[in-house]
């Protein structure tokens, strides 16, 4: 296992932020950490990398304990934290010559990483610029640039996708997808963009109030959780509430959620006739991870507020 925990658990006073986490991560993995803020997903990430330890239990970062091998586990890992990392007075070519350096890479190297991570990240304009000039998102993609330099073999990157635009957005992401498909790397990140969990990770952990409440790939959390939805308007309430007793569907929304729900439209349409109610449209949803989350506790991922 690329990453290991056993009951880890970080408590600030009289806050447990991360509530006894126990996770195995298999090296080669994309896995994506989704939950509301203060969840515990950042302060879980900066236990795995070293920045603060733990109050209880342990974690193992590619086969070393976090705590008592921190210089040995950082050499081994990249992290993108959600903050700034270069200094605003440096030239943004120069803090990544220098991030090379402190890995130990000849001058010749770093800049030649430099250089290809800057095309990569389209930071060719602006490279040789102050960072405090950067805009939000220029400061981001040098960031980036900086957590990749070395190729870590597991790679952490905590809302990496934070003030780009789409195209900088898709962009990350090919290139976070090349990086795990031509190195092997491991690959743990948090994010806010549940459609890019979604298409990036092949396995998503969901965690609320410190914990860890659910984990499996997309598709099979959506298939488990919510199903597909088919919603079906009536011109009456009354011939709402009687297709909805009919298809057995709750009263409440008059929603059939099932699966592979656009196979099973025209069997629902026939049933409906054959009691004489015809709907004045019939929609199917597919679910997302913000669906999950909501069915899971009860608040929507987005905007972390009770539904009516």
């Amino acid at each position: 296992m690329m990453i290991a925990t056993r009951e880890l658990t970080k408590r600030f006073k009289s806050v447990t932020a991360v509530d006894g986490i126990t996770l195995d991560v298999a090296e080669g993995e994309l896995v994506a950490l989704l939950g509301p803020n203060g969840a515990g997903k950042s302060t879980t990430l900066r236990m795995l990398t070293t920045l603060i330890p733990p109050t209880a239990g342990s974690a193992e970062v590619a086969g070393l304990d976090v705590v008592t091998r921190q210089r040995e586990v950082r050499r081994r890992i990249g992290y993108i934290g959600q903050g700034n990392g270069a200094g605003h007075s440096q030239r943004g070519r120069d803090e990544l010559i220098s991030q090379g350096r402190a890995y130990g890479l000849p001058v010749r190297q770093a800049r030649a990483r430099a250089t290809e991570l800057i095309d990569s990240l389209g930071l060719g304009e602006v490279a040789d610029r102050a960072v405090s000039t950067l805009s939000g998102g220029q400061r981001r993609r040098l960031d980036i640039a900086m957590g990749l330099f070395h190729a870590p073999e597991l790679l952490f990157l905590d809302e990496p996708s934070t003030g780009l635009d789409p195209q900088n957005r898709a962009n990350l992401q090919e290139h976070i997808v090349r990086l795990r498909r031509e190195h092997g790397t491991t690959i743990v990140l948090t994010t806010h963009y549940l459609e890019e969990a979604d298409s990036l990770a092949e396995r998503v952990i969901v965690i609320d109030h410190g914990r860890i409440i659910a984990d499996d790939s997309p598709e099979r959390l959506k298939a488990k959780h919510v199903g597909d939805r088919i919603v079906l308007t009536f011109h009456s309430e009354e011939d709402a509430g009687r297709a909805a007793h009919l298809l057995q569907a709750a009263r409440k929304d008059d929603q059939v959620t099932a699966d592979n729900g656009p196979a099973q439209v025209p069997e629902i349409l026939e049933e409906l006739r054959t009691a004489g109610l015809t709907p004045a449209a019939v929609e199917t949803r597919r679910p997302t991870l913000d669906d999950v989350f909501l069915t899971l506790t009860g608040r929507s991922l987005r905007d972390e507020t009770p539904e009516a």
